[in-house]
């Protein structure tokens, strides 16, 4: 019962991470997780900073790609 308890979880994780990467919400756990394994030398940002930050990613007119 606990294997599938675990698979469950996993899959919510998942389901929710898709969900949010299809509307156009951040995801702050992944970005904390790659930047502590990947850049462990810079500072992460707070959720309020991060999240601020991508909207002004999102929607940065005239910069930004092309495409």
């Amino acid at each position: 019962m606990a294997g599938a308890s675990e698979a469950l979880r996993r899959f919510w994780r998942r389901a929710v991470q898709t969900a949010r990467l299809v509307i156009g919400v951040p995801d702050y756990d992944t970005y904390v997780a790659h930047m502590r394994a990947k850049h462990p030398e810079r500072g992460v940002m707070s959720y309020e900073e991060f999240f601020d930050e991508r909207m002004r990613a999102r929607y940065r007119s005239g910069g930004g790609r092309c495409c």
